[in-house]
């Protein structure tokens, strides 16, 4: 009956979040639309996990909904191999720290920023 699911994140910059989550984070953009000019939809993939940004004005367009992006009810959760070292890097970019790189159980390593729309995202790896 369902076939296959993604995270859509609503944006008050979609430009600001293709530089996060594509050229920050490593997705790859796999669909836009419009084709040319400014995007409304943009959809990106890492590792078989899909992600869309959503333009507000979009969202309100074609589906009637008012979207208010950076509300804390979800955190996108992105693994990697150094959370201290991505840390530096989106840091060193412009997101802003909720919670620095901490230990956090289960032999995890932590940290949360928020992307330019002030969604949570939080970065994990595995302690070395």
């Amino acid at each position: 009956m369902f076939a296959t699911a993604f995270v859509n994140l609503y944006t008050a910059n979609i430009e600001a979040g293709l530089v996060f989550y594509r050229d920050l984070l490593g997705f790859e953009e796999t669909f836009r639309t419009p084709k040319e000019g400014a995007p409304e939809h943009v959809e990106l993939t890492l590792n078989g996990f899909s992600l869309g940004l959503g333009t507000v004005e979009a969202a309100r367009k074609a589906h009637g909904v008012d979207a208010t992006p950076g509300s804390p009810a979800m955190a996108l959760v992105v693994w990697t191999d150094d959370v201290d070292n991505a840390f530096a890097l989106l840091t060193s970019a412009g997101a802003p720290t909720v919670r620095p790189p901490h230990d956090s159980g289960n032999n995890n390593r932590n940290a949360l920023l928020r992307d330019p729309d002030g969604n949570l995202v939080e970065i994990v790896s595995k302690i070395a």
